[in-house]
């Protein structure tokens, strides 16, 4: 593992990202409710890869994301589209929200729950794309 940050940065990375990522999926999950969403979870999460790829570099997070980012963007938009079908099938108007409760587990799964994983998808893989590109520039001209 080639670093290329300082002893600091990479012990930081490594403690905070997990917890960055942990944080991301509350944050997510929250949203429903209460202030968060896809949006807010989506900019932690890319913050957290953005740190760990200060730390170590832009092939390390590629290796660690195994996934494009550009994937992550698609899979997103998928996502999003989706959301808004449930809603047809039972003959409401377009992104009308649907809900199923998980009897196990007592959670309530939602179009809008969809459409918020889409969203966090997106956003992560947008500023990850935009991040490796400028970081990948940088050291192109070194």
């Amino acid at each position: 593992m080639v670093r290329s940050g300082t002893l600091i940065l990479s012990v930081a990375a490594r403690l905070l990202m997990p917890l960055q990522l942990l944080f991301s999926i509350f944050l997510l999950l929250r949203g429903h409710d209460e202030p968060g969403g896809g949006f807010i979870a989506g900019l932690v999460a890319a913050g957290a890869f953005a740190l760990y790829m200060f730390a170590y570099g832009t092939q390390a997070t590629r290796d660690m994301l195994r996934v494009s980012p550009r994937d992550l963007i698609g899979l997103g938009l998928f996502l999003g589209v989706i959301s808004a079908f449930p809603a047809w099938w039972h003959d409401q108007p377009f992104l009308t929200a649907q809900w199923w409760t998980v009897p196990l587990i007592n959670f309530k799964f939602s179009t809008p729950l969809i459409f918020d994983i889409g969203v966090y998808l997106v956003v992560l893989g947008s500023v990850l794309t935009a991040v490796i590109a400028l970081m990948d520039t940088g050291h192109a001209n070194e």
